[in-house]
């Protein structure tokens, strides 16, 4: 026994983790030619910070025999890695590694945060922190503070989701109001009640020591302030809309303006175009705090026929689709009444001749 437990130790000893360029690598052990039951990561995992973190996204390979884990993004400059290799029959194995400080200047902001106006319902769902340059990621719950009119802080308004909801380049991070303290007949409505109160004043902070991708604090902090309107449970009405057409072989925006904000980050990829020479290219932009889209053609309109297609997935402020609210009466959905919601919805317009 002593003599297969002395093996069994020198065996261990030469397995390493090592930094391998953008990537690390369990060094001195033959991963076979198959992939484990429950995945790479259930034997080498690497943690980005201190405490109690979820893995690191990224991808596994095997090399010239070796297994090397890749992180989808890079770590943050500063951070601590801590990387875990679970030998199988055998104690997991630690290593640490801390990536270089940055000493940059700092430049990155908050460019906005959406919804633009500072009039919101009560039964908000959702913010949009837009910022100047790729961020770090696991801070955000750290640096995002809601404070009431007396300055005191709301107890976990927001939803804490450990993989955060950043857009793919890291600029733009979605924050999500508790659902469960906004829909009706819902425990946490009930017990707690909603984040936001009808009639009270709140502002929006975000912390300059947050981290850019390069490890340095923001430029300066951020703080948005509004007041709470009634709830919203009206879905959005596409026969509300007033659509200003252009004229033919001009290149002017088509403008589609709306009786209330829209999402923000929804209204910049629900809508298509096309006409009589088929799908129509250009840019779009979204003004007027989020109540107006304009669509801005690559080439002149032709004359005739066009349809703007727009995908139902399109919220409003308090996530109400179109032609369904967000806070569905559970008791017409138990009885199978919820009605049918096509996918899409059209508006046809013309462009005539001047």
């Amino acid at each position: 026994m002593a003599v297969l437990m002395l093996a069994f130790a020198a065996a261990a000893q030469s397995v390493s983790i090592q930094k391998d360029g953008a990537g690390y690598k369990v060094a001195g052990w033959n991963p076979g030619s198959e992939d484990p039951p429950d995945g790479w990561s259930s034997i080498f995992a690497l943690y980005a910070g201190e405490g109690d973190v979820p893995p690191m996204l990224g991808t596994y390979s095997v090399e010239d025999e070796v297994l090397v884990f890749r992180p989808r993004y890079p770590p943050t400059p500063g951070v601590r890695i801590r990387a875990v290799f679970r030998m199988p029959d055998g104690p997991p194995l630690e290593a640490v590694f801390q990536t270089a400080k940055a000493n940059a200047p700092p430049s990155t902001y908050v460019e906005h945060v959406y919804p633009s106006t500072d009039v919101l319902p009560d039964n908000q769902l959702k913010l949009y922190i837009q910022f100047s340059a790729p961020m770090s990621r696991g801070e955000a719950w750290k640096r995002i503070h809601l404070l009431d009119e007396t300055g005191s802080p709301v107890e976990l308004p927001f939803v804490e989701i450990d993989q955060e909801l950043w857009s793919p380049e890291n600029r733009r991070l979605t924050v999500l109001f508790d659902p469960g303290r906004i829909k009706r007949g819902l425990l946490p409505h009930e017990e707690v009640g909603p984040p936001l109160i009808e009639g009270r004043q709140y502002t929006l902070v975000i912390d300059s020591d947050w981290r850019d991708a390069r490890g340095v604090p923001l430029k300066e902090g951020f703080r948005k302030q509004f007041r709470v309107a009634p709830s919203d449970r009206v879905p959005p009405d596409v026969s509300n809309w007033r659509l200003i057409v252009p004229e033919a072989h001009t290149a002017d925006a088509v403008v589609v303006r709306f009786p209330e904000p829209l999402d923000w980050a929804l209204l910049q990829r629900v809508f298509d175009i096309s006409g009589p020479a088929g799908p129509v290219a250009g840019s779009v932009a979204v003004e007027r705090d989020e109540t107006e889209w304009r669509f801005i053609p690559a080439e002149p309109w032709r004359p005739g026929e066009y349809q703007l297609l727009v995908d139902t997935v399109l919220e409003d402020l308090a996530g109400n689709h179109i032609g369904r609210p967000f806070d569905v009466d559970l008791n017409e959905f138990n009885q199978g009444m919820e009605r049918v919601i096509p996918k899409t919805v059209s508006l046809w317009f013309w462009v005539g001749e001047k």
